[in-house]
């Protein structure tokens, strides 16, 4: 447990923290896979060279700063990063590797700033973090084993393959050893571990796309990267080397962001932006399984039809359950589509959509897709005056505040 001394210090680093924090993070990344490159495998490189891992970290210091005597507020900023962590297989003997060089980058970075008081201080304040996580995980990685039936990584073959679109495939998964699949959460995600064919080891974290409950499980996969975006690596090896009859390796699902149990009477909103649709058709299958009666709208934004995910399979949606309301929007339509009018509207998601479909009705709200549609759509529904509780949303990578 921290001192009352320890507690002042941490809170008095906050200012050098938001100040030299990103700067601290590349430093102890570049650190940390310089001394101890065991633990590459647990990283996207993607999120490395794109900063958005740095920023992530600076963020989640400076918040643990701030809240170093109430870290109870950020359970919810915990329970992500556990989940993720029992995602990839982080084990407790992880933990001393990460804080003996966060603590020497902060010496390294701070320089005489770093005081022996700072260090003193920082090394209590990570050993304690790092034991609410360390507990957090053991409860998950056994709930997992009880849950799903296995723990670690499992292989499984794929027996089925088919386009979504353009550039998301939908690979169909089961058990190699044939065992019956548990139910997972709608809006959980699995980790794929892959063996590239440069010998290369990645793990990467895809969402279940299909309904909880089925003999399978679905991950479709948007090819990453192209123009000056570099190719991903794990959707590019997916996309190119993985059909029918491979097998992948595949931990249980993870994620806490699921569908809730529905509260009151509040229709259900559901928002999805390309490939962040995967998540958000899991939750629609799974309520519309449900049959409660429960209003429910579903809002797909997209460039246009070439790239439009899962369209055949919302329509079929439609058809069998005619009180679903479903609105495509495009925001960059082909020609043919002007022609065709397989979409309902053209712009972004705004106020005057949202009006339309739902009006002043209270509501609960799930979206995720690209993190300028979070941000738009968060700010849309703060605007709106929705509560934060029924405000549910998901980033793909490194989380980030949507503050503004």
């Amino acid at each position: 447990m921290l001192t009352s001394g320890q507690l002042a210090v941490i809170k008095q680093t906050v200012p050098v923290l938001q100040e030299n924090g990103e700067t601290l993070t590349r430093h102890f990344y570049q650190r940390m896979f310089r001394h101890n490159p065991e633990v590459l495998g647990f990283f996207n490189p993607a999120h490395q060279r794109s900063g958005s891992q740095q920023r992530a970290l600076a963020g989640a210091i400076c918040a643990y700063a701030r809240h170093i005597d109430n870290p109870g507020v950020l359970a919810d900023a915990v329970e992500l990063i556990a989940q993720k962590h029992v995602s990839l297989g982080i084990q407790p003997e992880h933990y001393p590797i990460v804080g003996d060089n966060l603590l020497a980058s902060i010496r390294e970075v701070l320089d005489e700033a770093a005081t022996d008081d700072i260090l003193d201080a920082w090394a209590a304040a990570y050993d304690a973090l790092a034991d609410i996580f360390i507990e957090r995980e053991k409860a998950l990685y056994e709930a997992q084993e009880q849950q799903f039936g296995w723990r670690g990584f499992k292989r499984f073959v794929v027996t089925r393959r088919e386009p979504a679109s353009e550039n998301i495939v939908s690979l169909y998964l089961e058990p190699e050893d044939g065992t019956v699949l548990q139910p997972h959460q709608p809006g959980q995600y699995l980790t794929i571990r892959l063996t590239l064919p440069n010998g290369e080891t990645v793990m990467r974290n895809y969402s279940l796309s299909n309904c909880p409950g089925e003999k399978f499980y679905r991950i479709s996969v948007k090819r990453e990267g192209g123009g000056d975006i570099p190719a991903g690596v794990g959707s590019s090896h997916l996309h190119d080397h993985i059909g029918v009859g491979d097998q992948v390796a595949v931990a249980p699902p993870c994620g806490s962001f699921i569908l809730q149990e529905p509260k009151a009477e509040k229709p259900l909103v559901l928002i999805a932006g390309g490939v962040g649709i995967t998540p958000i058709l899991s939750m629609l299958h799974a309520a519309l399984k449900k049959g409660e009666g429960r209003r429910v709208v579903f809002v797909q934004g997209a460039l246009n039809s070439a790239v439009q995910p899962f369209a055949g399979e919302l329509a079929e949606l439609k058809r069998i359950h005619p009180d679903l309301q479903v609105h495509v929007r495009y925001s960059d339509p082909l020609p043919k589509d002007r022609d065709n009018q397989p979409h309902d509207s053209e712009g972004m998601i705004d106020e005057a959509l949202l009006d339309a479909l739902i009006g002043q009705v209270e509501a609960e709200y799930y979206f995720c897709g690209p993190a300028p549609m979070l941000k738009h759509i968060h700010d849309l529904l703060e605007h709106r005056g929705v509560p934060e509780a029924d405000i549910h949303y998901e980033f793909f990578g490194p989380a980030k505040s949507l503050a503004a």
